[in-house]
Formats: C-alpha cells, sequence, structure tokens
C-alpha cells in the first residue's frame, strides 16, 4: 500500500532529476521542531523574511496534497492528520523532495530550506536519512520548547479562525502525546551531535524572534 503511495505521487523524470543534482547546489535544510501551537510557522515566517530561506511545511504540504481533488490519497491523509498521527514518511519526503527541486528549479541560488514540523519520529528520520542521503546537508535542528499547556491554549485560540480540523482539545491532546512520544526522541538525538539551536518559544513572538536571529546570525 505505501510502495503505491509513494510511486503515484507527481514525481520528476530521473533525467531530469539527474540535471538537477549536477547543475544546482546542494539543498542546505534547517529542521524546525517544536510541539504543536510553539511557533514554528510564525517565526519561519520571519526567518524566510529576514534571511532568505524558503518555508517548507510538511504539514502544509500534506493538508494540500489532502485538499487536491485528483488525489486519491487525500481521505487517508485526512484521518492521520484528524486523529494526530504521523502521516507514512514515503508521503511526505516524497512531497518535501518535490517542493525543494521546484524551487530550485525555478532558482539554483534557493537552496536554503527550512523544514517545519519534520522528522517527526524515528521512521522520517531514517526515511530521510535513507532517501536523503548525498543529496541535502541539514545543517541544524531549530527547536522550539514550550510548555504543553501554552501550546494547546494557541492551538485553540488559532482554532477559532484557521479552519484545522485538529485545532480541537481531543486532537490536539493526542498531537501532544505523540510529539512526546515520537518527536522528542528525535531532537535529543539531534543533541547528541550538537546540531541543536534550542529557543524558548514561551515568550512573546519578538522575544523569541529576536533569539532565533542570535542563532542564525551565529550560524551563518
Amino acid at each position: 500500500m505505501l510502495y503505491r503511495l509513494f510511486c503515484s505521487l507527481p514525481r520528476f523524470h530521473p533525467a531530469a532529476s539527474f540535471r538537477f543534482v549536477c547543475t544546482a547546489m546542494k539543498p542546505l535544510v534547517v529542521f524546525v521542531l517544536g510541539g504543536p501551537g510553539a511557533g514554528k510557522g510564525t517565526q519561519c515566517e520571519r526567518i524566510v523574511q529576514k534571511y532568505g530561506y524558503t518555508h517548507l511545511s510538511a504539514g502544509d504540504l500534506l493538508r494540500d496534497e489532502r485538499k487536491k481533488p485528483d488525489s486519491q490519497y487525500g481521505e487517508l491523509i485526512e484521518s492521520y492528520i484528524k486523529d494526530g498521527k504521523i502521516v507514512p514518511v514515503e508521503i511526505t519526503i516524497s512531497l518535501l523532495q518535490r517542493a525543494m527541486e521546484q524551487t530550485m528549479a525555478g532558482n539554483s541560488e534557493k537552496n536554503k530550506f527550512l523544514i517545519d514540523g519534520f522528522p517527526r519520529n524515528e521512521d522520517n528520520l531514517q526515511g530521510w536519512d535513507r532517501t536523503m542521503d548525498g543529496k541535502a546537508d541539514v545543517s541544524f535542528v531549530l527547536f522550539f520548547d514550550c510548555d504543553n499547556e501554552t501550546c494547546i491554549d494557541r492551538c485553540l485560540e488559532r482554532g477559532k479562525s484557521s479552519g484545522r480540523s485538529d485545532d480541537n482539545r481531543e486532537s490536539l491532546e493526542k498531537r501532544i502525546q505523540t510529539y512526546l512520544q515520537s518527536t522528542r526522541p528525535i531532537i535529543a538525538l539531534y543533541e547528541k551531535s550538537g546540531k541543536v539551536r534550542k529557543v524558548d518559544a514561551s515568550k512573546s513572538v519578538d522575544e523569541v524572534f529576536a533569539k532565533v536571529q542570535e542563532v542564525f546570525d551565529k550560524e551563518g
């Protein structure tokens, strides 16, 4: 089933992908992680404006794919998202890779990417290493650390206007548990290799971005 899912997603012709690898700079990736409501999307918008990165939200890519009328797997993606579960890695990586290739095909110098909300579990990480080894470099992990209740309150407030099916307390509590059980161990793994840059995300948007700027100014 997952193999058919993976193969059915739109892909570049192999020859085109080969030319892409040979002529374009290798993508430089910053993984952006944190609980739901930690402010990842808001901060990514500011990073894009100041530092010229391209923001790719794994969640947004999946939601966009779900909404396409010709996507026969839209209902499957919806069920995973609504239940607070992690979508199969084959789908997510295919969408991320396609988005990076399309961005760099338009401008080969736009090779810096913020990948928001990925990798969310060990399967995601293994899938990335397996698929993207030698094709992209991970600079560091930007970790927005925020307590669970603040995250839930922010999402509930967002849910008043977002229209997102998962911005309700029941889904949020499931997402928080998924994050604690699956994503935090990935962050801990990256911490061991010295690749995590942690920011206290419980403060105001401006205060958080001031710390984010310190990270990016130092990393270059």
